[in-house]
Order: C-alpha cells, then structure tokens, then sequence
C-alpha cells in the first residue's frame, strides 16, 4: 500500500529546483531613483485622493443641507396654502390640490378625512414611505426622507395639519445628483491631474537626487578602470559633502598604496636584476664546463639553469606588471597580417612545431598591433596550454563573424587536451598572482600566476578581450580564446566559412 501510494505521488522536487523556483519568485530589488519616483507619485496620489473625498463629501454635505432648507420651506409655505383652503369653501382635498396647482405646486399630497388628493399620477400614495405617513399621520409630527419614485430620487417632506389631515409634498433631486455628478468628475480629473504633477515632481526630484550617487559611481567605476586620479569635485552642500571628502580621501589612500606596491615592485624587480645576470653568467660559464663536471654535479646544474631561467622570466613579469601600473607602456602599433604574425610567433617560441589553422577569412584578416607584445601574449598561452594541458596544444585562428558580414574581429583559440578550468575559476586565473584551486589544475609548481594576468593586460590594451570555455569538440580540455578587432584588405575572398580552416 505504501509504495503504491508513493509511486503514485512521484518523485520529490529536487531541492536545486526548489531553490531557482523560489528565487526566480522573489520581487527584484526597487532602485533608488524609482524609491523616489514611486514615493512622490504614490504621496500626490493619496493626498488628492484624501482631498477629493474630502471636498466631495462637504459639497454633497451643503448642497443636500440647502436643499433640504428649501425643500422644508416651500413645503410649510404650501401646507398653509392647503391648510386654508380646507377650512374654506368647499373643504375638499381637490380643491386645495387645484389651488396648488395654480401655485405651480404639482408633486403634492393631501390625506384629508382619510381621502387622499395627488397631483401627478406616479406621485401617489403608494409612493410614500409606511414608516413616513405613520409618523405624520398617527405621531402628527413633522419628518422629511429621501427615497426613489421609480429611477428619480426625491426628498418628501410631510406636515402634520391639526384637526385636518395631513399635507405631502415630492422634491426633486436630480439637479442636486447631477451637479454632484460633475463635482466627482472634477475632483477626479483635478486627482489625475495632481497626481501626474506628482511623478514629474518625483522624476525631478529623483534626478537630482541620483545624480551624486551617479556621479560617486562613474568615479568609482573610473578608479577601478586604474584612473587613480578620479576624484569627486567638492560641493557647498553639507550633505554631500560628507561623501565627497571620504570618497576622495579614500581614493588618495589607495592612489598611495597602489603607487607604493608599484614601486616596490618595480625596485626589487631592478635590485634582482643584477644577481641573476651574475648568477647567469656563472651558469653559463660552468655549462661550457659541463664535461669536467661528474654526474651529480651536471644535474644539479640542470636544476639551477632551470630555476635561473624561471627566476629570470618572474623578473621580467614583475617588471611588465610594474610598467602597467605605473601607466608607462606605450604600444607600437603596426598593421599585422594575423596568422602570418601568430604562425611566426610560434615558430621563434619554445614550441616551434605547435600546430596552427586558420580559416579563409582569417588567413587574409588584418590586425594593429605591438609585435613585440602580442608575440608575447601568443608564447605565454602556448607554454600555459603545454605546461598544463597535458601535451602540445592547437592553435585556431577564424574570423568572428557571419560569413555574409565583413570581418570586424577575429579570435585565436588554443586548445589544450588538460583537464580543463572549471567555472568559477574562469575569471580568477586572469588575476595576478592567481594559481588556481583543485591541487593547481592548471597552476602547478612552475609559474607564479603572472603569465595569464600579462595576456588579459596587453590584450585589453589592443582593444580585445581574452576568456577560457570548455573544448568544442566535447573532448576534454580547455580553449583560451583571444579576441581582438581586425579588417579584411581589399583584397579578399568574401563568402567563406570559420569552418574552411587552412592548416
């Protein structure tokens, strides 16, 4: 029985899908400016709302009160006009009706000796309220009440007449709801009105308002972008001024520490340079005597000639890093046929024989670039792939672009056969000094995290981007893929796909 019942059921929600359905169901936060603009529309909103049901009930409240004011009096002013006339000659209810009606009178009646007397048909007895005639007719005391005589709505007032009758009398309201009619319509436009001056008052308020928190951003984004002599201008108001001074004091500290770090590294990096030429030159003149040496004393050679070398390459990384920071790298551009550049790049690197293809597009595509600087950035992913991904990588040049578009960038991948980058390490690696998590996937022993962050540096100087994704091919791996804007000459063959590669 229970496990029918549970295979009816079927399975549980995950508790991930739990999770995305409840945070797809949450509200987005409300900005700043809309804060604003939605308090000032909501507070114009609810005050002409207040104000016009305030009006309207104090127009509906004096309007209804001078009615009934003259209601009550054209109705004892006619009462003694019947109240007479029955004490005449001859004393019937229709002949003071009559005499009504010479008045004008015609939505009267008369209840005399139990004989009623109407002016208009529809306003007849039947047409009073029971509890009104009992209390005029049985108590004999004056009473007014609205009611409805099929769809008008009227006031009757009735009147006692001592030792007579009694004497009813139907006022109209329909003017009196008609002008309450046009007052509403007023008070509603008069709303729709304040209200839209509201959210153009909130839309200006919100404008200034933001505007200092606009412009803290831009600096902030500003002294992010390495411009560390953003600074806020200074402003009269005491408000403000409070996030003017700490922002720009905050923006000097960091101006001053970044700064010192430069320095610093920049004059270690300058003190390091004379020992390792030294330590250079020393390698150099016991390699030329490496046949007088024993066994153990060439491979303990082999290892200060490898951590030379590696010493040397930090120096000159340090070096680069120190010259960006400081603002002093200038590039020289020149027009570089791309996979000429990259294919001879590759050939004056570690890794002569790694193998390079390219489309037809970008066989011909164009590039402006610093030679010296872009060949460093295609030797430093080419030893990265090779050093961590597990054998020699492949190098894939293809125009980015539809092949009814004119080429306009171009991208340089190198796959590697590794075991990948995971995902929130994709961004991470880029940074300086970052090696990588998961036993150093792809940091290892040998760099010091200088080599990625120098490619994503010089590639954001040439007006390109740099990123890693999983292989295409499903295969294992990583693929680096550099992004930098291109031309096509004019001489060229339109047409041809990224899959046209030319190896």
């Amino acid at each position: 029985m229970s496990d029918g019942a549970a295979d009816d059921a079927g399975p549980a929600p995950s508790p991930s899908l739990v999770r995305r359905l409840l945070r797809r169901s949450r509200l987005s936060p409300v900005g700043l400016r809309r804060r604003i603009l939605l308090t000032f529309g909501l507070g114009a909103l609810m005050l002409s709302t207040f104000l016009a049901f305030t009006t309207y009930g104090l127009v509906r409240s004096n309007l209804l009160s001078q009615r009934d004011t003259a209601s009550l009096r054209a109705a004892y002013r006619n009462a003694q006009v019947v109240q007479s006339a029955l004490r005449g000659e001859p004393t019937t209810p229709a002949s003071a009706t009559a005499q009504l009606q010479q008045l004008g009178v015609q939505r009267s009646l008369i209840r005399y000796q139990g004989q009623w007397s109407a002016g208009i048909g529809r306003f007849g007895p039947e047409a009073l309220p029971p509890t009104l005639v009992q209390r005029v007719t049985d108590d004999e005391v004056p009473a007014r009440m609205i009611t409805s005589v099929g769809n008008e709505p009227v006031v009757v007032v009735g009147i006692p007449l001592p030792e007579l009758g009694s004497y009813f009398e139907f006022f109209s309201l329909d003017e009196d709801e008609r002008t309450l009619a046009n007052v509403a319509l007023s008070l509603l436009l008069a709303a729709v009105i304040t209200t839209a001056l509201g959210i153009l008052l909130g839309m200006f308020a919100a404008r200034r308002a933001v505007r200092p928190v606009a412009d803290v951003a831009s600096a902030a984004k500003a002294l992010a972008g390495g411009d560390l002599e953003t600074r806020l201008p200074t402003t009269d108001d005491p408000d403000l001024d409070v996030l003017v001074t700490s922002f720009n004091d905050m923006a000097a500290t960091l101006q001053r520490r970044v700064e010192r770090d430069a320095r610093f590294a920049s004059d270690v990096s300058h003190e390091l340079r004379s020992p390792l030429m030294t330590l250079s030159a020393s390698v150099e003149v016991m390699e030329a005597r490496r046949a007088d040496l024993p066994e153990r004393a060439q491979s303990a050679l082999d290892l200060l000639a490898s951590d030379v070398s590696r010493f040397q390459g930090l120096v000159e990384d340090l070096l680069e890093i120190s010259r960006f920071d400081a603002g002093a790298i200038r590039l020289n551009l020149e027009d570089l046929p791309v996979a000429d550049f990259v294919r001879h790049a590759i050939a004056v690197s570690a890794t002569p024989n790694t193998p390079v293809s390219a489309t037809r597009r970008a066989e011909v595509a164009m590039i402006s670039g610093d030679r010296r600087r872009l060949a460093r950035v295609v030797a430093n992913l080419v030893d990265n792939s090779r050093a961590y991904g597990g054998g020699e990588p492949t190098v894939t040049i293809a125009d980015a672009n539809l092949p009814d578009e004119p080429v306009s960038h171009v991208q340089i991948a190198f796959e590697d056969d590794g075991p990948g980058v995971p995902t929130e390490e994709r961004a991470l690696i880029f940074e300086r000094f970052a090696r990588g998590g998961s036993a150093g996937r792809r940091a290892g022993s040998e760099g010091a995290g200088l080599g990625l962050a120098l490619v994503d540096e010089h590639v954001r100087m040439h007006g390109g981007r740099v990123w890693v994704e999983d292989r295409l091919d499903g295969r294992p791996g990583a693929r680096f893929v550099i992004e930098l804007p291109s031309w096509e000459p004019a001489v060229s063959t339109p047409g041809i796909g990224q899959e046209d590669l030319v190896p």
